[in-house]
């Protein structure tokens, strides 16, 4: 017998509904300091955010500061927390008293998980919580005009999709690629999402680490090629696998990292020699001593001053009605780079 909920869901995350088109897709980095925060605007005005950084009064007030005069959004319609980390979920019950938020999606709270999620997670206000498993969609509503936006569930709770006659095999063996220490992190769980708008296509995988990512590349490509990948884990070494990086071809990168916390070596250069990469954005500088050689171009970068100074510049894409072209935008430098679709 199917639990109740779980049928809900199945028939939650197989309706869509179509509206008119108004807006193109867009996509805004928040700066959580170091902590993720990612808002989607669909072209029929949905809003999707993916994680709420940290509790507290500083990364909520942002998102929603972000939410409501950046993208003039009143609701989070789609919250998705990726993992029970507190730089990705610990934000979500501090801002759900800023602003309404509607179906909230996450892996499952499993009783390993409740004490560490507290009752603040467990109680906050939402219009629905759904769970989350390899292969779902989120329920997005379309517009009439261009292509469908779809946002697919890749992989949850250390498991992927099984591949389909869609996935190719990898002709990059993963033999050439070095494997880390098995984690036992809750990074490890982390929701990873594939968004696709037409031929344009962007990877969130949250905090994957390294040999999971593995998984989502070898023996077949369950992702594909993509045009935009927020970089795994803030930039940090345990994550960013070059076999990965390598195998998705990105054209562009997105690092929300903090000032002292990501844009890891290896993983610098494992973007800087990925085929057909042509721009790293940061969401901020990195100002470790001895390492600016790893900061992308400083145009790129939204902030660069430290934390306590930092004035939580964010970033953002827009991607044109049908998705053959994107732009990214560093508000703080005016920097506009814009990029043709694979």
């Amino acid at each position: 017998m199917i639990p109740r909920l779980v049928l809900i869901a199945v028939l939650f995350l197989s309706h869509t509904v179509t509206l008119n088109a108004e807006d193109p897709l867009k996509v805004y980095w928040v700066d959580v300091e170091g902590g993720a925060a990612t808002l989607i605007l669909t072209p029929a005005g949905e809003s999707i955010l993916i994680d709420t950084g940290k509790p507290g009064d500083r990364d909520p007030a942002r998102i929603n500061k972000l939410a409501r005069e950046e993208a003039n959004v009143s609701k989070i319609d789609h919250l998705i927390i990726t993992h029970f980390d507190g730089d990705h979920f610990g934000g979500a019950a501090d801002l759900s008293k800023l602003i309404p938020i509607g179906t909230l999606y996450d892996h499952g709270v499993r009783p390993q998980d409740r004490e560490r999620v507290g009752e603040q997670y467990l109680s906050f206000e939402s219009d629905a919580r759904l769970v989350l498993t390899p292969g779902d969609e989120l329920p997005l509503k379309q517009a009439q005009d261009g292509p469908a936006l779809t946002a697919k569930v890749l992989g949850v709770l250390q498991r992927t999709i099984e591949p389909d006659d869609s996935h190719s095999a990898n002709p990059l063996p993963a033999s050439g690629y070095a494997r880390k220490d098995p984690d036992l992190s809750h990074n490890a769980n982390s929701i990873v999402l594939l968004f696709e708008y037409g031929d344009w296509q962007f990877l969130d995988a949250a905090d994957l680490t390294w040999n999971l990512e593995e998984k989502l590349v070898s023996p077949f490509n369950l992702v594909g090629e993509v045009d935009v990948y927020q970089v795994n884990h803030h930039g940090l070494d345990r994550s960013n696998n070059t076999h990965l990086i390598h195998s998705i071809r990105p054209t562009v990168a997105v690092m929300n990292n903090a000032h002292r916390k990501g844009t890891g070596s290896e993983t610098v250069a494992s973007l800087r020699s990925s085929p057909g990469l042509e721009a790293i954005y940061q969401v901020h500088k990195c100002t470790r001593d001895g390492e600016e050689h790893l900061n992308t171009d400083e145009e790129k970068i939204a902030n660069l001053k430290s934390d306590e100074d930092c004035e939580g510049n964010h970033l953002f894409i827009s991607v044109v009605e049908g998705g053959s072209s994107y732009s990214v935008t560093v508000p703080r430098t005016g920097h506009v780079g814009t990029f043709q679709t694979k």
